[in-house]
């Protein structure tokens, strides 16, 4: 049973969504996503001003003036969105955790999305996948994946993304939009990433908190793993421990950006102090100006 709180959120986040969909956002996404491709609506006669490429010669020649072909864009296509669920992303310094961050981004997809008649779903995962929601449209379909998206309690606390990439590539047999929002501290997720990128067009959401990108000098601290809750005391003031943090830290970072050039697939990245909507209408104005890739 939902409690009113959280069903408070879950429609103040449908509405803030909405509102940007139906705006700037939801224009710049139907220009930056493609259809799935063409198919043929009709033969009509020739009028003055038509592409004269696209003249059916085979009806030309039996009616005697010229008939043209004319194709539409099969708009339609699906969004999946890959949340990741573990205790790592409830981390947040600035009042909004990435948890929070990710569901609002994850949000904004799926609303643009489905003011422009796509399908959407969402698959949330630990270190096995926990809910699948298929894709789908509607108004009640929406409201359960935000629902989930925002606070669905996982079972498990740990990270592993091959689980959510690998479910993509069993379910998802057509080309798909993945969005796949993670802090990505993980390891041993490129196959998977990369096979995932080559069959669909695979978007990454990184987010970011300020104090994981380096170790603030406040002196001793118990610094806890959330997912593992082993525990240690550090002196943050130490010089060695703040270049061996952001060490680790850059490892991962590194990671994930030299697959996405690999793979050719975008990054978008995320602070939990804000600046969701920026980052999300900056991607699609470069995605509108640079077309689709393949």
């Amino acid at each position: 049973m939902l409690s009113a709180q959280l069903l408070r959120q879950v429609r103040r986040l449908h509405l803030y969504a909405r509102r940007l969909a139906l705006g700037r956002l939801g224009g710049a996404y139907h220009s930056a996503f493609k259809g799935a491709g063409l198919t043929f609506e009709e033969v009509r006669e020739y009028q003055p001003g038509d592409d004269v490429r696209s003249i059916d010669w085979n009806v030309t020649a039996r009616m005697g003036r010229p008939f043209i072909k004319r194709f539409v864009e099969e708009r339609e296509t699906t969004v999946l969105v890959l949340m990741d669920v573990s205790a790592s992303l409830g981390f947040g310094s600035s009042g909004q955790s990435k948890r929070r961050a990710g569901a609002e981004i994850g949000a904004l997809f799926a609303l643009c999305a489905a003011v422009n008649h796509d399908r959407v779903g969402a698959v949330l995962g630990t270190t096995d996948v926990e809910r699948y929601i298929p894709p789908a449209k509607g108004n009640r379909h929406l409201q359960r994946l935000l629902r989930d998206l925002l606070a669905y309690e996982p079972v498990q606390r740990g990270t592993d993304l091959n689980p959510l990439l690998q479910w993509v590539l069993r379910t998802q047999r057509r080309r798909a939009i993945v969005v796949l929002i993670s802090d990505f501290l993980t390891d041993n997720y490129a196959p998977a990433f990369l096979r995932v990128a080559y069959r669909h067009d695979l978007i990454a959401v990184h987010l970011i908190d300020p104090w994981e990108q380096s170790c603030p000098p406040v002196g001793l601290a118990w610094l806890e793993d959330a997912e593992t809750g082993q525990q240690k005391l550090v002196d943050c003031n130490d010089r060695r421990v703040r270049f061996e943090f952001e060490q680790q830290r850059n490892r991962f970072v590194d990671r994930l950006y030299r697959l996405a050039a690999q793979a050719e697939a975008d990054v978008i990245t995320v602070q939990t102090t804000g600046g969701h909507i920026q980052a999300v209408a900056q991607f699609l104005r470069q995605r509108e100006q640079q077309g689709r890739r393949r």
